[in-house]
């Protein structure tokens, strides 16, 4: 267990939380005993859970001095969650993972071990990974998006099992971004990231709070959150075409005066137009979503609130 309540943790592991309570109880005796001996604190961060969760997490924090529970006011997502866990920490290094144990508290110390040879960020590369195919094959998506728009390549994007340097988790609290991809954003403040294998087990309980749509949804927030690349292909998409139009439209010109008109050449018309609109559309979302993101900043409304922090072990920290 964890040393002294009056002792500063070397170590913060932060959860987030949601509609997960028939696994809350194993995470926690999992990481204790995986952390046995550490000086450490579990940093368990409500996300507006409408199940038993946030009753289990006050009686954890009641029960174990070791225990933070950290109460947002309503469902903000689970980054903005890691990101309200990462304004609480006190601990050398922070690790983060999920609370359905798909990603066991087992390989916790995997992560500590390249934190401490000098690594800013650890990623984690799932192997054997036990989701449902559709699910793997648009993380897959959000991998090749995610190194196309920054940059810098990396294996596994989606995994929560990853570590963090005091500084770095303070830096990326500091920057609050409206709508934040973590792993994303770590590999571009980071000195000196590295990634390790680890194991993916089958989720026993509940059911995966992403969805296809929510997946679809994070990949568009990842291109336009840390790239111009899509406004530009768009850009180069529209050169393009314009290109290809002039041409077709040279093409018919030498076919009338040669062949004559032909009625039936109105069809292809209408579907090179309807072609163009299409990509005109395409080109006005991609705006839009720049022109939104953009908004969102601009407004600077808080990206979470945080109604209450319980811990046995330390005095009450207001956001």
């Amino acid at each position: 267990m964890s040393a002294a309540s009056d002792t500063t943790p070397e170590i913060s592991v932060v959860v987030p939380v949601f509609n997960e309570e028939a696994s809350l109880a194993e995470l926690r005796e999992r990481i204790g005993k995986v952390l046995e001996g550490e000086r450490y604190e579990l940093v368990l961060v409500d996300d507006g859970s409408s199940d038993r969760s946030l009753e289990i997490l006050r009686q954890l924090a009641a029960e174990h001095p070791e225990v933070v529970v950290v109460e947002l006011a309503r469902n903000y997502g689970q980054h903005q969650a890691v990101l309200a866990g990462f304004t609480q920490v006190r601990g050398r290094y922070v690790v983060t993972l999920d609370a359905d144990l798909q990603n066991p508290p087992e390989e916790i110390p995997r992560i500590l071990t390249e934190l401490r040879a000098g690594h800013d960020a650890v990623g984690s590369v799932r192997v054997r990974r036990n989701d449902p195919w559709l699910r793997k094959q648009l993380s897959a998506l959000v991998n090749r998006v995610t190194t196309a728009s920054i940059g810098v390549g990396m294996s596994d994007y989606g995994c929560m099992l990853r570590g963090y340097s005091a500084e770095l988790a303070a830096e990326i609290a500091l920057l609050a971004e409206h709508s934040p991809f973590l792993p994303a954003l770590a590999t571009t403040l980071a000195r000196n990231a590295t990634e390790i294998e680890v194991a993916h087990l089958e989720r026993e309980e509940g059911h995966s709070k992403y969805s296809p749509l929510r997946l679809m949804r994070l990949a568009a927030d990842l291109m336009t959150g840390f790239s111009l690349l899509p406004i530009q292909l768009v850009s180069l998409t529209g050169i393009a075409i314009a290109l290809l139009g002039v041409g077709f439209a040279a093409f018919l010109l030498v076919r009338r005066v040669v062949v004559g008109p032909e009625v039936e050449g109105v069809f292809t018309l209408f579907a090179i137009l309807f072609a163009f609109i299409g990509v005109l559309m395409l080109g006005v979302g991609v705006v839009g979503e720049y022109v939104a993101r953009i908004y969102a900043e601009v407004r600077r409304r808080p990206n979470f609130r945080i109604r209450e922090v319980r811990s046995r072990g330390r005095p009450t920290r207001d956001a």
